[in-house]
């Protein structure tokens, strides 16, 4: 993008916009009681139904301090919805995953998710649904190589 005033104009809106869309965090347990988790809990579930992890290697994919992701881990597992495996790959470490309740419950709460976000854009015309989707996976790519850490995709 030219670093022109337009072109800083435009990236200043965005800016903006992206700080709204964070502060309108469209489900939280808190705010609505069909929720069964937290977004901590959302986020790390969503990211364990892909692949088992260690707790480091999820730490690093969230780029989060250790302790703070073990906190958030031992939550779940408090709550029978995360348990640790040994090491498929014969290592020392145990790995991550979410149990038959925690991948319920990410479930559950992906569908009220889906319904939410279904609600926002039911004013909108089909290409413009699809624009958005191909437009925010194209920024979240573009920060996950800038930053040389692809997120996997189902």
């Amino acid at each position: 993008m030219p670093a022109t005033k337009t072109a800083t104009s435009t990236v200043t809106l965005l800016e903006q916009e992206l700080t709204l869309l964070a502060r309108h965090q469209l489900s939280s347990a808190v705010q609505n009681p069909d929720l069964a988790l937290d977004r901590s809990g959302y986020q790390l579930l969503s990211r364990l139904e892909l692949s088992a992890l260690t707790l480091k290697q999820l730490a690093e994919a969230f780029r989060l301090d250790i302790s703070t992701v073990n906190r958030q881990i031992a939550a779940l597992r408090r709550k029978g919805l995360v348990e640790r495996q040994a090491d498929p790959a014969g290592g020392l470490a145990q790995v991550l995953r979410p149990t038959r309740t925690g991948l319920a419950h990410l479930r559950r709460d992906r569908g009220v998710r889906h319904t939410q976000v279904a609600q926002v854009l039911e004013t909108w015309d089909a290409e413009e649904v699809e624009q958005l989707q191909v437009l925010l996976e194209k920024f979240n790519t573009s920060i996950e190589a800038l930053e040389g850490q692809p997120w996997p995709r189902p």
